[in-house]
């Protein structure tokens, strides 16, 4: 195992074990370069069985994942192969990975370590976790199948020695070696409703979705980011947070987020060079418009001292994804009460206000192709097109345009907002299909169309010319 050998982890453990040495020995003791040479030799042994002792618990469990997935951002309906790594974590043949690994997924298939192979469904997933849970179609009679235990990934330090284990660039499974660096990373544009385990253990594309692994052989918590400008850097899906919402996911199909429309800020923010006085409360950054909190009365500026009860301190950005998870897991459409400060002329005074959240729902659009116009349509969605969403709250935009194809050649645009197409307004999917389907229907007489449209919010009217069929071209 290239890994164990590693310069870094010799150099680590020689340099501990010298340090001690020089605290320890006494005059007519052997040398220090013997003694150091002799507790080198036997630490590495030490740590080679530790490591190996823990893989064993895991290994085994750990599964290469290939999906089917369908994918309409050239503006076409295309099958696409990808790969990515899980881990067994109940005999029932559950196992976990990433959202990105099987999203849009047509087809699951799972490779066991033993080289058993099965098909598997989708129970649910999660774009803002990234993370998914998988059941394999264990049918009829079949040897049992290896299950790895989940971990508390609160017991973590800096400096722990983790295994990230998966199926690196679709090869056959392997295990790197690496400490944890940092126990609680923020990271600004992935850290919604969770902070990360970084670790400098290699993690590589397809390694996705595979466990990190302590040296007790537990889980704690499932690969999913890889940075390696400036060194290998590895991020890892907690496995404090995954036990959270896996009952969830279990039972509902789905974490089931609630949406209350704040938007928060820490105490002491540092990125922004902004702070507040005291140490109590997190700050409300914003509140949306027509959200649940800007009925319940919410401004910006507000403090927001206790959520349910409970004490909301945010004193840096790291406690953020805490009190987000918080709110997102209140149960929707009960009311729940906030104590908040609020200053008015310079006077601070404190309020109770009731705010009743919604369900997030989907984070994500969905997607339809139109192969005569050449384009694929999305719903907009607040949370993922939130631009679009200020422009039109409900509606559909081009998702992607086929190159060459009508809509090309007619001028439209990725991002564009469809109002009507030929005197139809477009306000659902459904919409879009049954335009499309009308426009087929009349392909003999009709063959150019008038599209009413938003683009950078500006309204536009252009005609789609669909009398060529480059699909049979």
């Amino acid at each position: 195992m290239p890994a164990l050998t590693s310069a870094r982890t010799r150099l680590l453990v020689l340099v501990l074990l010298v340090l001690s040495l020089c605290a320890s020995r006494s005059p007519g003791q052997p040398s220090l370069h013997q003694d150091g040479k002799a507790a080198l030799e036997q630490a590495n042994l030490d740590f080679r069985e530790v490591v190996r002792a823990a893989k064993s618990k895991v290994f085994p469990a750990v599964v290469y994942i290939k999906c089917l997935r369908q994918s309409m951002e050239s503006g076409r309906a295309r099958t696409e192969e990808v790969g990515g790594s899980g881990v067994v974590i109940s005999e029932q043949g559950e196992l976990l990975t990433n959202w990105h690994v099987v999203d849009r997924a047509v087809e699951i298939r799972c490779l066991l370590s033993d080289g058993r192979a099965f098909k598997a469904e989708l129970i649910a997933s999660d774009q803002d976790l990234d993370l998914a849970l998988v059941r394999l179609h264990l049918e009829g009679k079949h040897e049992p199948i290896p299950v790895a235990d989940i971990g508390p990934s609160r017991e973590l330090e800096e400096g722990d020695f983790v295994m990230a284990m998966g199926a690196p660039w679709g090869l056959n499974r392997s295990v790197s070696v690496g400490i944890v660096s940092c126990t609680r990373r923020f990271l600004p544009e992935s850290s919604e409703y969770s902070l990360w385990l970084q670790t400098d253990a290699s993690i590589s594309p397809g390694n996705s979705g595979g466990p990190l692994v302590d040296t007790k052989g537990r889980v704690v918590g499932i690969n999913t980011l890889a940075r390696m400008a400036g060194g290998d850097m590895g991020f890892s899906i907690p496995s404090d947070t995954i036990c959270e919402v896996l009952d969830r996911m279990r039972s509902e199909k789905e974490v089931g987020w609630s949406w209350s429309g704040i938007s928060l800020q820490p105490l002491r923010d540092f990125d922004r060079d902004v702070y507040f006085e005291g140490a109590t409360g997190v700050i409300v950054a914003g509140v949306e418009a027509g959200s649940p909190a800007e009925t319940a009365g919410l401004r910006s500026r507000d403090r927001v001292l206790k959520l349910d009860g409970n004490l909301t301190n945010g004193l840096t950005s790291e406690e953020l994804p805490e009190i987000r998870r918080r709110f997102a897991l209140l149960p929707a459409d009960k009311p729940v009460d906030l104590v908040i400060e609020r200053s008015t002329g310079g006077q601070a005074e404190q309020l109770t206000l009731s705010v009743t959240p919604t369900r997030k729902g989907r984070v994500q659009g969905e997607e339809v192709d139109c192969p005569r116009w050449g384009l694929t349509a999305k719903a907009i969605n607040r949370f993922e097109n939130a631009e679009l969403h200020r422009q039109r709250p409900e509606g559909v935009f081009i998702f992607g345009v086929r190159e060459p194809g009508n809509a090309s050649a007619s001028g439209l645009y990725r991002n564009d907002i469809l109002l009507e197409i030929d005197g139809q307004t477009l306000t659902t999917l459904d919409d879009v299909k049954a335009a499309h389907e009308r426009t087929l229907a009349n392909l003999a007489t009709k063959k150019r169309l008038l599209v009413k449209l938003i683009r950078a919010g500006q309204m536009r009217q252009l005609i789609l010319d669909i009398s060529r069929d480059y699909e049979r071209e």
